[in-house]
């Protein structure tokens, strides 16, 4: 597995991905800023009359649902629709499920509609949406933070992945993904990291970039973890707070050792 990271965010250095997302009025600046660092290129664009255009040189398409309407929710399935069509990877962002109707059946209809490639989220979002496919008791999400642990998702991660025939990666103190029969495990990031706006959509944007360049998803969803927590970890050794860690993520991102990111993923044993 740590040549498979390796080989990963050499191919991103080396192709500087494009990669498009329709993404939140909040993290914008943020996620453009992270996908520089992490030496791919940011187009932030959701009108649906480019969306054909668009999709023809995008390399990765994101699709966060962090500041949704209607209006954007439509691009979203055109987009997603147009680059599946095309062939080309989608990962969805599902913000806030499980903490309105709305997020969590836009949530759905993107799963299904578009099928994406990978599903990254926190472990109450993926304990929401899957909660939702089984039935099963409703799970409280904390606006768009999470209530739960990213081990306690496991299992709802792999109903979805299961069900959609995508990778799900799941954001925590430790990262897990899974394609529904493999799990692997990211250690590392930084407490300071839920304390600042825009580190988990980040995630999900380089997370795009990665998806770019692997055509094992599995390996590209934790691929992006890996460079997200080893940036994350050496960002906040040196930070005073959140107002430091973020110019310090982006430079560590930017700097990134890329064998102590590989050296983070291990698979899980159930």
């Amino acid at each position: 597995m740590k040549q498979q990271i390796l080989n990963a965010i050499h191919a991103v250095y080396q192709t500087v991905p494009l990669v498009h997302s329709i993404t939140n009025f909040v993290v914008m600046q943020v996620s453009a800023n992270a996908l520089l660092a992490a030496h791919a290129s940011p187009l932030m664009a959701h009108a649906a009359e480019e969306m054909d255009d668009l999709t023809s040189i995008d390399a990765a398409l994101v699709l966060n649902i962090g500041t949704l309407d209607p209006v954007w929710l439509d691009s979203m399935e055109l987009a997603g629709s147009l680059m599946k069509k095309k062939g080309k990877p989608v990962v969805l962002d599902p913000v806030g499920a499980g903490a309105s109707a709305l997020r969590t059946r836009a949530s759905l209809r993107l799963l299904d509609t578009v099928r994406p490639d990978i599903l990254r989220g926190n472990a109450s979002e993926i304990m929401a949406l899957a909660a939702e496919i089984r039935s099963a008791d409703k799970v409280t999400t904390k606006g768009v933070d999470s209530r739960n642990s990213s081990a306690e998702a496991l299992d709802s991660a792999h109903v979805l992945a299961r069900r959609f025939g995508c990778t799900v990666s799941v954001s925590g103190e430790k990262d897990l993904i899974t394609d529904g029969d493999t799990d692997l495990v990211v250690r590392g990031g930084s407490p300071l990291m839920p304390l600042v706006t825009g580190m988990g959509c980040s995630a999900s944007a380089v997370t795009g970039a990665y998806a770019a360049v692997c055509e094992n998803r599995l390996t590209a969803a934790a691929a992006a973890m890996a460079v997200m927590a080893s940036a994350g970890e050496k960002a906040g050794a040196g930070a005073k707070g959140p107002g430091s860690f973020l110019p310090a993520f982006l430079d560590a991102l930017y700097l990134l050792d890329p064998g102590d990111a590989a050296a983070r993923v291990d698979r899980l044993d159930r």
